[in-house]
């Protein structure tokens, strides 16, 4: 070994501890910010020390691509909306899987491909090619561009047995004759590109959070595997943690609505259960008659979902929440696994708008007390705070945990319409006897509850 590749060894130790600190402090809003830094230190000096003892492409072939990378990078930083980061991070998994397709196929251009070889390659351009079209579809369903609906059909799982059968089958011709011009090969990508899609046409909206989580965790399997590919640790250790940390992620999404990973991939959210009709009259409020109720509560809970988001509303709501802390009102912010579009949505939007750490409540901390709460503020939430996850057993939601919100005094939601929310499960919550309905947008209402307190 020489003296550059010693050294070049040793940076990816140092980058694999920077990814594994990183990792770590990214569980805590509090710490998420420098645990992204100290991840993008790790994998800076990784780039740095690959690109010193492997000498593949030129340098200036290099420094152009670090460039472009660079300006999309930070024209997505300035640019992107909040309510549009779950598309973004849908894109972002797509890039990862589209690049370790790309380190696949490059592989396969070297003289000498062994049996190992090939097998890391084919995985590397099968979970590649399914993440970057699961991705691309994912990001057309968050963004509306297509219907969030789930979409299924007779023999569908008839239909994705084939396409993995065929995969299987045409992945261990290409490993008797690992080729780029090889009939399988262009096989193999296009089974795989078209497994992507029909594995996610069949997941509906509600289910989006887990499918971005799962996404996440097959762009690090693809990694991880076009690291073994071309021999590099560092790929294969950055690759295995955001594997291993997605799958984890999905887990917890899982849990939070009660239902299993297969469940998520393979029922199609929604398409047999609709739930029971729901009759009642709903009880519209003004600004004025809120800011009467505020004024004189004791303990005020928010409660965000991705009306908050749309309406970048979350600086007003932290606003109001210091104005009813002023007025000796406890405030909290009831905080939900899979509110948004995106694992820890939520926790972003407020972080980005200076909310106290300590005053984000998860869901099972808040549940015991809610009754104690005066005021519970719905705020562009729908599913996670059903009753017919508790209630109604037609319902395609029933058994998700919720926040029991219907429990708390007084409960406003504040909403643009009585449309449903973004798995299109009606919400009995609307027409209950506590509920008020505060109609127009979040941050021109609660700007408004502000104004009155003066």
């Amino acid at each position: 070994m020489t003296t550059i590749e010693l050294i070049a060894n040793f940076s990816y130790i140092v980058s694999a501890a920077l990814f594994i600190f990183g990792l770590k402090m990214l569980g805590s809003p509090a710490t998420a910010r420098k645990g992204n830094f100290l991840s993008s230190i790790g994998m800076l000096i990784a780039v740095i020390a690959g690109l010193t003892a492997h000498q593949i492409v030129s340098f200036e072939m290099i420094i152009v691509g670090v460039l472009i990378g660079s300006i999309i990078g930070a024209l997505a930083a300035r640019l992107v909306e909040m309510t549009s980061m779950p598309e973004m991070v849908a894109l972002f998994n797509g890039s990862g899987g589209g690049a370790s397709l790309l380190v696949g196929w490059a592989t396969l251009y070297n003289d000498e491909v062994s049996t190992f070889t090939a097998v890391t390659v084919i995985l590397a351009i099968l979970i590649g090619g399914l993440t970057l079209t699961g991705s691309l579809l994912a990001y057309g369903k968050l963004s509306e561009r297509i219907s969030s609906a789930a979409i299924v059909f007779s023999g569908q799982r008839i239909v994705n047995s084939l396409i993995l059968i065929g995969l299987i089958g045409s992945g261990a011709m290409l490993v008797n004759d690992p080729s780029p011009d090889s009939t399988w090969f262009y096989a193999v990508l296009g089974l795989s590109l078209l497994l992507g899609i029909m594995a996610v046409i069949p997941i509906g909206g509600a289910d989006m959070p887990v499918v971005i989580s799962l996404l996440n965790s097959y762009s690090g399997i693809a990694a991880c595997a076009a690291g073994f590919a071309i021999n590099n640790n560092i790929l294969i250790v950055a690759g295995s943690l955001v594997g291993a940390s997605g799958i984890i992620l999905t887990n917890i999404m899982c849990k939070a609505m009660n239902r299993s990973l297969a469940n998520v991939l393979f029922s199609g959210f929604g398409a047999i259960k609709q739930g029971k009709a729901i009759e009642g009259e709903v009880k519209p409020i003004s600004v004025e008659d809120a800011y009467y109720i505020l004024e004189a509560a004791g303990n005020v809970c928010f409660v965000p979902g991705y009306g908050m988001a749309v309406a970048q509303a979350q600086h007003v709501v932290k606003e109001l929440g210091e104005i009813l802390e002023a007025n000796g009102a406890e405030v909290s912010y009831a905080i939900h696994p899979v509110a948004g579009r995106m694992p820890g949505h939520m926790n972003v939007l407020l972080a980005e708008a200076d909310v106290p750490y300590e005053q984000l409540v998860e869901m099972d901390d808040i549940n015991p007390r809610i009754e104690n709460v005066d005021v519970a503020i719905i705020i562009g939430a729908n599913d996670v705070v059903n009753p017919s996850a508790r209630e109604d057993e037609d319902s395609p939601i029933f058994g998700m945990p919720i926040i029991n919100v219907d429990k708390a005094r007084t409960v406003f939601v504040l909403k643009r319409s009585m449309a449903s929310g973004f798995s299109g499960v009606d919400n009995p919550l609307f027409f209950g006897e506590n509920t008020r309905m505060l109609f127009g947008d979040a941050k021109e209402s609660i700007s408004g509850v502000i104004s009155e307190f003066g």
